[in-house]
């Protein structure tokens, strides 16, 4: 059975997508940013933005029935791969007992105040 689960982003509804997919057990976690939903506003700065993208997604793996144990792969994405040191300590506090397959790259964003946007997929254990 496959569930969609929508974050209420404009960008979701703009674009034609769902923020999160289930599938079985299976958990698909879009590209998410360092958008603060309820007030759509992002912070210039890119540790902060990597903060707040991992509280989406924390949301969004709860909602999902899971949390970040679950997590079996993370791809981080950056416009600039310079930013991604002051990200580390954030993901470092996630991740370092997860330890999940994990990639980085530089590549170009959707709006030029995204400074990095993170792809998760977990597997439910439950």
């Amino acid at each position: 059975m496959r569930t969609r689960i929508s974050s209420g982003s404009t960008f979701e509804t703009d674009i034609g997508y769902s923020r999160a997919i289930i599938d079985g057990d299976w958990v698909f976690v879009s590209g998410t940013t360092g958008f603060d939903y309820a007030t759509m506003t992002i912070s210039p700065n890119v540790r902060e933005q990597a903060e707040q993208t991992m509280r989406n997604i924390a949301g969004i793996l709860r909602e999902a029935g899971c949390d970040f144990a679950d997590v079996v792969r993370v791809r981080y994405l950056l416009p600039s791969a310079a930013d991604f040191p002051a990200c580390r300590p954030v993901l470092k506090r996630y991740f370092e007992d997860i330890r999940p397959a994990a990639t980085m790259m530089a590549v170009g964003l959707a709006d030029p105040r995204m400074k990095i946007e993170i792809e998760v997929t977990a597997r439910r254990s439950g």
